[in-house]
C-alpha cells in the first residue's frame, strides 16, 4: 500500500512538473502553439487577415479597409484599430524619405520599412510594394523581387501598378509562382513620366473603358484585389461592378469594396509647407497629429532651454546622500575637486527642486 501511494505521489509531481514546463514553453514568443509542422502561429482567421477572409467580406458587402503603413509604431497602431490590411506602399518615398515622387525608392530600402512594419501588425493581411525598376524588365526579375517582398520583408502579398501588357504578364507570373498578387490601376503614380503628373484618370470615355478594361485583364491574371485611385465615382462603380474581386479606392468615390489612405495624409502629420503641395485632394484628415507634434516639441525644447526638464519627477535614479558625499570626497582624492563641487552642488539643488515639488499640488 505504502508503494502505491508512493508512486502515486510521484506520478503526481511529474504531471505537475510537466504541466509548469508546458506552461513556460508556451510563454516563450519564439515556441509556436497549434501549428502543424512546428512553423510560425496558424494564421487563421481570427488571428491573421487572410484573403478567404477578404473574399468572406467582399461577398457579404462589408467594407474593406486598408491604410499605408512604413514601420514599427505605425504598424502597431493599424493593428489595434482593427484594419484589414495594411500596405508598405512606395509612397514611403514621399512622406518618409522626403522626395517629391515614389520612383527613388529602392527594393532594399522598401524591404526595411516591409520588416518593420511585419513587426508590428500581426492582425492586417500585410501587402508590400514592388517598387518601380524591380518588376518591368522580364517575368524573372518580377517573381524574383516578389519573392523577396515575402521571404525577407516578411509580407503576405505583393502589390503592383498599372495594366500595360508587360505589367498584366508580371502579375500573372507572380500568381503562378504562389503569390498573391494586388493590382492598382487609374492613376499609377510610379508612371507619371507618362502620365505628365499626379494626374487623374478615366475623365473620359476612352480613359474610363480603359480603367475598366485594366482592372479585368489584371482579375484575369489573377489578382485578389485591385486599388482604383483617383477616378471619377462613377468609374470606379463601373469597375467595381464588371469585377468578381474587391476593388479598394483612393480619390475614387465612395463605390469601390473598400477604402485606402496614406497614414500620414489621413492623421494629418505633414505641416511643413514642402508637404502642402502633395497632400490628396480626396483625403480626409481624422486628426491634426502634425499641431500635436509641433506644440510638443516647441514645449519641449523651451523646458529644456529655462531647465525645467528634466526635473524631480524625471530624473528616477538616486545615490543616498552619504554616497553621494564619499563619492564627492574620493573625487577630491584624485584631484578632481570641480567635479566633487558638482556633485555636491547637483545635491543641493534636487533636494531644493523636490521640495518645491512636493509643496506645490499642480506638480502631484
Amino acid at each position: 500500500m505504502s508503494l502505491f501511494v508512493a508512486l502515486s505521489r510521484a506520478t503526481s509531481t511529474l504531471a505537475k512538473s510537466s504541466f509548469s514546463l508546458s506552461r513556460r514553453i508556451q510563454c516563450m514568443s519564439n515556441v509556436p502553439e497549434n501549428t502543424v509542422y512546428s512553423g510560425p502561429i496558424s494564421h487563421s482567421p481570427n488571428q491573421r487577415v487572410t484573403l478567404t477572409h477578404l473574399r468572406q467580406k467582399h461577398r457579404k458587402g462589408e467594407p474593406i479597409t486598408m491604410v499605408t503603413a512604413y514601420d514599427y509604431p505605425s504598424a502597431v497602431h493599424l493593428d489595434m484599430a482593427g484594419i484589414d490590411i495594411c500596405l508598405v506602399g512606395d509612397s514611403a518615398a514621399m512622406v518618409v524619405h522626403g522626395h517629391d515622387t515614389t520612383l527613388p525608392i529602392t527594393l532594399e530600402e522598401m524591404l526595411v520599412h516591409c520588416r518593420a512594419t511585419a513587426r508590428g501588425a500581426k492582425r492586417p493581411l500585410l501587402v508590400g510594394d514592388l517598387p518601380f525598376g524591380t518588376y518591368e524588365s522580364s517575368t524573372g526579375q518580377a517573381v524574383d523581387t516578389a519573392v523577396r517582398i515575402l521571404k525577407e520583408g516578411g509580407m503576405d502579398a505583393v502589390k503592383l501598378e498599372g495594366g500595360a501588357p508587360s505589367r498584366i504578364t508580371a502579375a500573372k507570373a507572380i500568381v503562378e509562382a504562389g503569390i498573391a498578387v494586388m493590382g492598382h490601376v487609374g492613376l499609377t503614380p510610379q508612371a507619371i513620366s507618362v502620365l505628365g503628373g499626379f494626374k487623374p484618370q478615366g475623365k473620359n470615355v476612352a480613359s474610363a473603358v480603359k480603367v475598366v478594361e485594366t482592372a479585368l485583364a489584371l482579375q484575369e491574371a489573377g489578382c485578389f484585389s485591385v486599388v482604383l485611385e483617383c477616378v471619377p465615382p462613377p468609374v470606379a462603380a463601373a469597375a467595381t461592378a464588371a469585377l468578381q474581386i474587391p476593388t479598394i479606392g483612393i480619390g475614387a468615390g465612395p463605390f469601390c469594396s473598400g477604402q485606402v489612405l496614406v497614414y500620414h495624409d489621413l492623421l494629418g502629420m505633414l505641416q511643413h509647407p514642402h508637404h502642402a503641395k502633395v497632400t490628396p485632394k480626396f483625403c480626409k484628415q481624422y486628426a491634426q497629429a502634425g499641431e500635436v507634434i509641433h506644440t510638443a516639441l516647441v514645449e519641449y525644447r523651451e523646458e529644456v532651454r529655462n531647465g525645467s526638464f528634466p526635473g524631480p519627477l524625471h530624473s528616477p535614479y538616486k545615490i543616498s546622500e552619504s554616497d553621494a558625499n564619499d563619492f564627492s570626497i574620493e573625487l577630491q582624492s584624485l584631484g578632481l575637486d570641480r567635479a566633487a563641487s558638482a556633485v555636491y552642488e547637483a545635491v543641493q539643488k534636487m533636494d531644493t527642486s523636490k521640495s518645491v515639488g512636493e509643496g506645490n499640488p499642480t506638480s502631484q
